[in-house]
Formats: C-alpha cells, sequence, structure tokens
C-alpha cells in the first residue's frame, strides 16, 4: 500500500512541475498586461524557458540527480518551486521574473527526472508498466485541470490566488515525498570537465540508456504541433471539440489500450505500433479531409496513436535500464530531446502549412511517425548485437 501511495505522490508531483508551465499559459493575458513593454515575445519567453532549461540541461541533470540522490533532489526542488511560485506574485521587474522562470526550470527538470527513476524502482514488476504509463500523463492532466480552475483562479484580475494554489500544492508535496521516499542510496562518483562531455556522449551512445529518448523526441514535435495547429483547420464546428477532446482522448487511451498492450508487448513494440498507428491515421487524416466527420475522427485516433508512443516510452525506461542511475540518465535524455522536440515541432508544422495548406500535416506527421519507428528499429538491433 505504502509503494502505492508513493507512487501516486509522485504522479501529484509531476503535476505541479507541469503547472509550472501551465499556469503562465492560462495567465498569459495578465502577465501581458503586467509587462505590456514585452509584447508577445517577451511574454511567451516567461513560458518558454523553463522548456530551453530542459533543452539545454536534461542530460546533465540525469547525471547530477544520480549524484544527488533522488529523494534530495525532488525534495529540494518541490520546495524551490513553491519559493519562487511565491515570489513570482510580487511586482517583480522584468528581468528578475526571467531569473525566477529559470530557477524554475531546474526545478521542473529535477522533477521529471527523478519522478519516473523513482517510479521505475517503487512499482512491482507487474504494475510497472501502468505506473509508468500514469506518470506519462501529468501534462495533459495538468493543463485539463488548469483549464476548470484556472479562470475561476484569475478572475478577479490577479495571478496570487493561481499562484500561490500552486506554491502550496508544491510545498506539501514536498514534505510527503520527504516522508514516503526511501533514503538515497551512496553517491556513484561525477567527474567533471572532459569526464561529464564523456558521460553525455555515453549516454546518447547507449542504444540502452538513449532509446526512449530518441524515440520520444518525435512524439514531442509531433503531438504538441498536431494539437496546436490542428483543430483551427477543421471546419469551425469540429475546432472545439477536437481542440478540448483529442488530448484527453490520447491521455484515455494511453491508460487504458496502452496499458493492455504492455502486458503482452515489451514497451519499445509498443511504442513502433502506436507510432504505426499514428502513420494509418495521418493517410486516414490525408483520405478524409473535406470528407465530413472523417477528418475529425482520424484526428482523433492520431491522439490516441500518441497516447499509446507516449506511456510507452516512458515504461521502456525501466524495461532497457535495469540500475537506478542509468534510470536516472535515460530521463534525463527523455526530458533534453523531449524539450527539442516541442522547441522545433510547432513553428516547422507552422512554416509547412504556410507553405502546403493542410497537406503540410501530412508531409509532417508520416516521416515522423515511420522516423520513430525506424530508430527503435535500429536501436533494437544495436541491443541485440552486445548481448
Amino acid at each position: 500500500m505504502r509503494a502505492v501511495v508513493t507512487v501516486f505522490a509522485l504522479w501529484l508531483a509531476g503535476l505541479g512541475s507541469a503547472a509550472q508551465f501551465g499556469k503562465l499559459s492560462v495567465a498569459f493575458d495578465l502577465m501581458a498586461a503586467r509587462y505590456p513593454e514585452q509584447g508577445a515575445a517577451g511574454i511567451g519567453l516567461i513560458v518558454s524557458i523553463v522548456g530551453i532549461v530542459g533543452l539545454i540541461f536534461g542530460t546533465t541533470a540525469g547525471l547530477l540527480v544520480a549524484r544527488i540522490g533522488p529523494r534530495r533532489a525532488i525534495v529540494a526542488a518541490l520546495a524551490l518551486g513553491a519559493a519562487v511560485s511565491v515570489l513570482q506574485t510580487l511586482p517583480l521587474p522584468y528581468a528578475a521574473l526571467i531569473l525566477t522562470r529559470v530557477l524554475e526550470g531546474v526545478s521542473h527538470l529535477a522533477i521529471v527526472v527523478v519522478g519516473p527513476t523513482m517510479i521505475a524502482g517503487i512499482a512491482s514488476q507487474r504494475h510497472q508498466g501502468l505506473a509508468m504509463t500514469l506518470w506519462s500523463s501529468f501534462f495533459g492532466v495538468t493543463y485539463a485541470l488548469l483549464a476548470v480552475i484556472g479562470p475561476p483562479l484569475l478572475a478577479e484580475g490577479s495571478i496570487a490566488p493561481l499562484f500561490l494554489a500552486h506554491a502550496g500544492w508544491m510545498a506539501a508535496l514536498a514534505l510527503i515525498l520527504r516522508g514516503l521516499l526511501p533514503s538515497d542510496p551512496p553517491a556513484p562518483s561525477l567527474t567533471l570537465g572532459s569526464g561529464l562531455i564523456a558521460q553525455h556522449l555515453a549516454i546518447y551512445a547507449s542504444p540502452r540508456i538513449a532509446a526512449p529518448a530518441l524515440g520520444f523526441v518525435f512524439y514531442t514535435a509531433l503531438y504538441v504541433a498536431v494539437l496546436t495547429l490542428l483543430p483551427p483547420l477543421l471546419p469551425e464546428g469540429q475546432r472545439a471539440l477536437a481542440a478540448a477532446g483529442m488530448p484527453l482522448f490520447s491521455i484515455a487511451i494511453s491508460l487504458t489500450l496502452g496499458v493492455w498492450g504492455l502486458r503482452y508487448l515489451t514497451a519499445v513494440q509498443m511504442v513502433q505500433a502506436g507510432y504505426a498507428a499514428g502513420a494509418l491515421a495521418t493517410l486516414l487524416l490525408w483520405a478524409g479531409w473535406g470528407q465530413g466527420n472523417l477528418a475529425l475522427i482520424a484526428a482523433f485516433l492520431l491522439a490516441g496513436a500518441m497516447g499509446i508512443v507516449q506511456g510507452a516510452s516512458f515504461a521502456s525506461i525501466p524495461q532497457l535500464n535495469p540500475a537506478p542511475e542509468d534510470r536516472a540518465r535515460a530521463s534525463g535524455a527523455v526530458a533534453q530531446l523531449g524539450n527539442v522536440g516541442t522547441t522545433t515541432g510547432t513553428p516547422l508544422l507552422a512554416l509547412m502549412i504556410g507553405a502546403m495548406g493542410p497537406s503540410g500535416l501530412i508531409a509532417f506527421c508520416l516521416p515522423l511517425c515511420l522516423a520513430g519507428i525506424a530508430v527503435h528499429a535500429l536501436q533494437a538491433r544495436r541491443r541485440a548485437r552486445q548481448a
């Protein structure tokens, strides 16, 4: 029972880390009013800089978590996140706000590295797939919750109620996890300088440690871009349903069909199956464009296929990496390449739609799905040669 509670608490911490993005997204207009001289680009930087920290330091975080200890790292990260959220309610100069967002990026990165690493170690072998799939849902669930609770908390025109609620959430989970998590094991040595660079190279050279991240990057590029840019291309009566329903359908498929499939296939095979389903959904989207509800159905099927990829990608971390330190490194690589995908996917798809119209969706999605299958096939072949 303690293991179940601990896994759930770690997932709740993941919700708090996702809210480090989401709270600024739902409060975007209020932040724009607070800093009118910065323009849309300046406010957008406030939102995105948390992800930029992960893009640059994701793999480093995996190495440092293994050195610091996962319990100490996540408790400190949650405490830092709580303090930063309180600080952000003050009328800070823009430069100071950016600094707090950089600190929040450090907090976020530590949580998303430690969370899956510890869940993989705590969950029993039988329930590991379910636990990792649950973890993978934290972003989608957070944004759905914020869509409901955010507007009432911001209704008075102040960010303080939402940001203080977030601070309380993070502080409470810091205390809860400090009591639930086991003590950290002895820390392995970490060589700085050229040794640190060599360890980065070793991570991406390993067909076990790097494989989850190398497959995940195509998912993040595709999923965020499609959820952002596909609904506006649909007929007006279908747009709201697609925008609200696609992420929820993705989560539902991940937690049902995705978990069920992990009982019969390896996590890597499930990732490949998800990408194959995504490729078929993309072709259906192409064939059904302008044909009544067929394109809408294909959009939901594409979102569901990506839900399978999402959950199975996180499940592949412990399946491929039995050692806790390797799981931390793999989680760091997932955070790093995941941010590469989210940063590049949406502007690339926007350019392709601008140049090709709706056909740009097909030219964008299909190669990414096929690349996800091919990369995992290549890494599996490399693992077989090493066996």
